[in-house]
């Protein structure tokens, strides 16, 4: 283990997976709101396209003329508003026509029309609209996440059950374990915190509860709360010694908030397995303040910023130094990018100016216009594309035009 890996933010933890790293494909998708959602959304456009999620081994030239196995596509790990989009790809992933000049429709028709009438709706933001609805939702019955959770059913996943989500690709949906301090998974076959333990019992909990539980960002949106049985959980499932946490009310009464606060680049349970790691970053980004405010409100939002920030930065480190060394193979590509630093020919036309605009577009759940929407997912379909064509193999051809040409990025 080399001394980059020994101070990694992922390192392996008693109880968790510790097997040898495998040559095949895995994908992260960040947190961001619906920013992130539809940035996301174009990303995935583009990996289909160059069938980089089909179910077939791949190899490519890498760009210095070497021949690489990237292996086959195998997990797909997302945090927040990467869930949104991550986990109706899941939902849909038997009716995407793979292996068919058809497979961008389906995509289409299956998942990026439902996602895009989602973001036309408003669920919380900063606007009046938003912050009326949080406060009907606050004053009424039930809970904001329970609320956030019956919305996203509505719309996406019409109470879908996260067992009915692949387990092969395994699709992970992570939030952030306020009990323990530990990232709590959500996948087809168990949901996990290597501190509680194992829980198989995933026919209870849906899609949507999942989701909203990855997106329940504080303090408006948290906490998601889930209620199981002690005997839910796998005998001896969780950690050993002290670290053990499998008694209630860890078991019982589990306490989740947004997948970010412990991991928003959704890195943790990739890095450790994969060697090809795809990762997709739309996350706010950080702004310098000459003042900073003085009511609690204000200066509790910066102060998430600035720890969101220095996360996220940990982990966007520990990745890129991973492929320098070659430790990791893959591609980095985040919502600031600036397409005039990335060595490959023929990107699409993304002036930094009108892309750093759509960076600094609200992290929330606000209603986005239909031409915001475009532009984000044509900016996240390009940015997707300039770092694979560069880093992964430029033997891809370069794409003919947007998904919508006619908008652009702004």
């Amino acid at each position: 283990m080399s001394g980059a890996e020994r101070v990694s933010p992922v390192t392996d933890l008693p109880g968790d997976e510790t097997q040898r790293v495998e040559e095949h494909i895995a994908v992260s998708l960040s947190g961001g709101g619906y920013r992130a959602m539809l940035f996301h959304t174009g990303a995935l456009w583009r990996l289909l396209e160059l069938e980089l999620l089909s179910p077939r081994t791949h190899t490519v030239t890498l760009p210095d003329g070497r021949q690489a196995v990237l292996g086959t596509f195998k997990r797909i790990s997302s945090v927040s508003g990467g869930s949104i989009i991550s986990a109706m790809l899941g939902l849909k992933w038997q009716t995407l026509r793979f292996g068919t000049a058809n497979l961008v429709d389906s995509y289409v028709a299956e998942v990026v029309l439902p996602i895009r009438h989602l973001a036309g709706v408003t669920l919380a933001s900063d606007s009046l609209e938003g912050i009326v609805t949080v406060l009907g939702t606050i004053l009424g019955p039930g809970s904001v996440n329970e609320h956030i959770a019956q919305a996203y059913d509505q719309h996406l996943y019409r109470k879908a059950r996260l067992s009915e989500l692949p387990a092969d690709p395994r699709w992970v949906i992570n939030a952030s374990n306020l009990q323990s301090g530990a990232l709590w998974r959500f996948m087809s076959p168990y949901m996990r915190d290597w501190r509680v333990g194992e829980n198989t019992h995933t026919d209870a909990v849906t899609i949507a509860q999942a989701v909203a539980a990855s997106s329940a960002f504080p303090p408006m949106l948290a906490p998601a709360r889930f209620a199981f049985a002690e005997s839910d959980f796998t005998p001896a499932s969780g950690a050993s010694g002290s670290d053990n946490l499998q008694r209630p009310p860890f078991t019982t009464d589990v306490v989740l908030a947004d997948g970010g606060v412990y991991d928003n680049l959704g890195l943790e349970t990739v890095y450790k397995r994969y060697r090809t790691l795809l990762v997709s970053d739309a996350g706010a980004p950080f702004a310098f303040r000459e003042t900073v405010p003085s009511n609690w409100a204000g200066l509790g939002k910066r102060v998430i910023d600035v720890v969101d920030n220095q996360v996220r930065a940990l982990r966007k480190r520990l990745l890129l130094d991973a492929l320098m060394r070659e430790e990791r193979r893959g591609a980095f590509w985040s919502i600031d990018a600036d397409l005039a630093a990335f060595p490959a020919p023929d990107t699409l036309p993304c002036p930094a100016a009108k892309t750093r605009k759509l960076a600094a577009i609200d992290t929330d759940l606000g209603e986005k216009s239909a031409r915001t929407q475009e532009r984000l997912i044509n900016w996240g379909y390009a940015a997707c594309d300039a770092a694979l064509r560069s880093y992964v193999s430029r033997a891809w051809p370069a794409p003919r035009d947007f998904p919508y040409p006619s908008t652009g990025v702004g």
